[in-house]
């Protein structure tokens, strides 16, 4: 779900939710120092919702909170998924081609504004609960909205909260309207972190076999829409809105107000990092007190990564980033269960699933 493309001509940085790409605006020439910068730190960011994300959704697996309970992804669901993926690529080709680019980015924008501080705010409340002073009040706070009454009266919403969550909507709406005034690049990273390390975190494979499917189906996805046609690649340059990183490459010439971005979608992120967490929750239920499958993959995740930028840089074309991260996060974990003698108990239903692994 992701595309690298050299040469594109971006202000602030756009792309949809499943594309890298590398823009660089006008003539100008990165220096090798800067495009490493960059790249290192996109490889970086990539790392850290992924490795928060699967430590935290173990976690949640274990929350008795219904507001903390995650969605989990059932192999019907995974099969489904490029298709579903597919209809809403075209959809949105469709809608930049007839409508005007500035009226759908802006509805866009204030969708993503919304979610924005919403995941902003869920990622800093764990960070919020330690440093919280403690001999300030920490009052509660419920918001209930009923429909009907006496017997028949049915609950709409009913959701508990308490200061330090105030808190952090406060901070998060602060970020949030910086990004909408000024669309300035760490505002779209601090976005886009918390809705990867949310996905990560909330999504869950209900199996091992589940995550071979959804993997496998949206390796085909993204393959066909970056080779296959233009439809990708136009979405990326259309679409503005805060589902990727970004990362200037002429930071050390221009500073923070540097235009010229390397880019790295949140699909490339959330898709190969759903399924490294679900790996660490099957580490878990072995209950051998390792964690090989999981860093067997988290370094898979790095090796195909890099390899992406490195085949980017070397042919100057979009490339698919799943073409090279599934192989790599799929493969060396099965080849690793193969020899250990355990790919059984890793794709049986019974063992590696969300559902049947007791943490």
């Amino acid at each position: 779900m992701a595309d690298v493309e050299q040469n594109a001509a971006v202000p602030d940085g756009s792309s949809n939710g499943s594309d890298a790409v590398n823009g660089t605006a006008g003539r100008f020439v990165s220096s090798a120092e800067g495009t490493a910068l960059a790249y290192g730190s996109l490889l970086l960011m990539a790392l850290l919702p992924i490795f928060f994300g699967a430590l935290r959704s173990v976690g949640c697996s274990k929350s008795k909170n219904a507001s903390d309970m995650p969605e989990t992804i059932t192999s019907r669901d995974a099969a489904r998924f490029p298709i579903i993926a597919s209809c809403t690529l075209f959809g949105l080709y469709l809608f930049f081609k007839i409508f005007s680019q500035e009226y759908i980015n802006l509805l866009l924008s204030m969708y993503f504004f919304v979610l924005g501080i919403l995941a902003l705010s869920h990622t800093m409340s764990p960070f919020m609960c330690r440093v919280f002073p403690a001999q300030l009040p920490n009052k509660q706070y419920q918001l209930l909205f009923t429909q009907g009454s006496g017997e028949s009266k049915e609950e709409i919403v009913n959701y508990e909260f308490d200061t330090k969550d105030l808190i952090c909507l406060g901070i998060s709406s602060v970020v949030g309207v910086w990004y909408v005034l000024k669309k300035h690049w760490i505002a779209n990273n601090l976005f886009g972190l918390a809705f990867a390390l949310n996905g990560v975190e909330l999504l869950h494979l209900n199996t091992v076999s589940t995550g071979c499917i959804l993997l496998g189906g949206l390796f085909v996805y993204d393959v066909f829409w970056v080779f296959g046609t233009n439809v990708m690649v136009t979405v990326a340059k259309s679409f503005e809105a805060p589902i990727k990183l970004v990362f200037p490459q002429d930071l050390l010439e221009k500073g923070l107000g540097a235009s010229n971005f390397a880019m790295l979608g949140l699909g490339d992120i959330v898709i190969p990092g759903i399924f490294i967490a679900l790996l660490l929750r099957f580490d878990v239920s072995l209950k051998k007190n390792t964690r090989t499958y999981f860093y067997t993959s988290f370094l898979a995740y790095i090796f195909g990564l890099g390899l992406t930028i490195f085949v980017m840089h070397t042919f100057k074309h979009a490339q698919p980033a799943l073409l090279y991260l599934v192989p790599a996060c799929v493969g060396f974990p099965v080849l690793l269960a193969l020899f250990k003698g355990e790919l059984t108990e890793m794709l049986c239903p019974g063992s590696g699933c969300l559902g049947d692994i007791s943490l």
